[in-house]
């Protein structure tokens, strides 16, 4: 099943140029760390640093001491290489309480430094800042106030690229380094409960809605945070909320929701993608997407040639959480092909889960019901990604394809010198000679110069 043509052209018509030459036109402002990397690669981590690498969970905590029981164990984990993300919440959903990671700016840049300084490999620190309703800062924090996605779908992607650029440069300034965000779900059925219903959709058009997505998160990298396209295969026509419910698309899906995850795979964006908690029977009849390797190894890697990280929905979501066995949805969706399984511990709530959830997975890849070339595969997803984050040391780099005379510019930034330190041990381990970085994909020889304006 092919897409409809009629979608192709309306995207040109909205942005003025084809969806490569805008993204690619915003790469100039991106930060220097976002550039390819050349290294030799000495020595291949352990397995259990892999896993680790492949686990965000969530917390209770904010950095203030006394330090919750939540936070000592975490950071305890962090060291010991068991968890490679953090999710940041500001409502515990379990005591209804607010302030559980968040109270103001300034204590949420102190906890994500406290938690950055035990880890060996650069933390993913999470947050779902979408605009709208669905925002964790928020103006009593002292943050700025976005738009919805309802609301910049209906300004001009050139004013959602801004919105997502302030928003990232927030985002960034106290430490945040990957935006759960944006949702590129359609209004296919505006009183879906979880994305219609709460303006959490750019656009019922699917160029519309590809457009603002694709503009949102370039303004998100423009900053120097990484986005998050959600929730494949598309959420947008479901009648049920996952976080209450399993839902099934299959008789309202249509394949025309797939529009925003083409073009952006088609511009080659440094990004996850999100998948859902969505049973679709047009490609799988038993496992919803998020544990389905018909949908992420087949549909998304395969048929879409989606090389980039996959990254589950929360897997305490009640339309998976209670329905499988214990740890079943963890060890099914990395069979399926996740990179990140990700673990909100605010629908339900363990101090350990970090280590439980390694401690899992370890095993079963001990008993062989996971395959050591699923974590290593994730893992190297994982590492190359965060290889484009902006706390890289300052380097002049080179790409493979560059021309005499074509250096990348070198660029100022503010780096917290304790991560200065160990990405620039970190990337010794590593070989990213073949990562293509912002290279033009499909053309040979091709090179883009990366670095801010102001900063040449």
């Amino acid at each position: 099943m092919g897409l409809p043509v009629k979608f192709r052209p309306k995207l040109s018509d909205l942005l003025g140029i084809s969806i490569l030459s805008i993204f690619f036109a915003m790469l100039p402002a991106l930060p220097a760390s976002f550039a390819g990397v050349q290294t030799s690669r000495a020595e291949e981590p352990g397995l259990e640093a892999m896993v680790g690498q492949m686990i965000m969970v969530g917390f209770r905590g904010t950095g203030e001491e006394p330090l919750t029981e939540d936070l000592r164990f975490l950071l305890e984990d962090i060291e010991a290489g068991k968890v490679g993300g953090v999710i940041l919440f500001e409502t515990d959903k379990l005591t209804g309480r607010s302030g559980r990671n968040i109270t103001s700016l300034e204590q949420v840049k102190g906890l994500v430094d406290l938690l950055q300084s035990k880890a060996k490999i650069p933390l993913f620190i999470a947050i779902d800042q979408e605009g709208g309703r669905v925002r964790r800062l928020k103006p009593e924090h002292g943050a700025i106030d976005t738009p919805s996605a309802a609301e910049m779908g209906r300004m001009t992607p050139e004013k959602t690229r801004e919105a997502g650029f302030e928003l990232g440069r927030m985002l960034k300034g106290v430490g945040i380094n990957l935006n759960l965000a944006p949702v590129a779900d359609l209004d296919a059925n505006p009183d879906s409960p979880a994305i219609g219903a709460v303006g959490r959709s750019f656009s019922a058009d699917p160029a519309v809605a590809s457009a603002h997505a694709l503009s949102f998160a370039g303004g998100l990298l423009q900053a120097g945070v990484i986005p998050c396209f959600k929730h494949f295969p598309g959420h947008g026509s479901a009648a049920k909320d996952p976080h209450l419910d399993p839902t099934d698309i299959s008789s309202t899906w249509r394949e025309e929701e797939l529009l925003p995850y083409k073009d952006m795979i088609a511009a080659g964006m440094p990004a996850m993608i999100m998948v859902g908690h969505l049973l679709n029977e047009n490609y799988d009849k038993e496992s919803p997407a998020s544990m389905s390797p018909l949908v992420i190894d087949g549909l998304l890697r395969s048929r879409m040639a989606w090389k980039g990280v996959v990254i589950t929905d929360d897997l305490q979501m009640k339309a998976v959480d209670g329905q499988f066995p214990e740890n079943a949805p963890v060890l099914s969706s990395i069979n399926a092909g996740a990179d990140i399984v990700l673990l909100g511990n605010n629908l339900e709530h363990s101090p350990t889960l970090g280590r439980d959830t390694h401690a899992a997975i370890m095993q079963s890849v001990k008993d062989g019901n996971v395959g050591k070339d699923k974590i290593k595969a994730a893992y190297n997803r994982v590492i190359e990604l965060k290889m484009k984050l902006d706390s890289a040391p300052q380097t002049r780099l080179r790409s493979r394809t560059e021309q005499p005379g074509r250096a990348v510019p070198h660029i100022r930034a503010n780096r917290s010198s304790y991560l200065i330190t160990k990405l620039a041990s970190f990337k010794k381990m590593h070989d990213y000679s073949r990562n293509p970085a912002f290279s033009n994909p499909g053309k040979s020889g091709s090179h883009i110069l990366v670095g801010r304006k102001e900063d040449l």
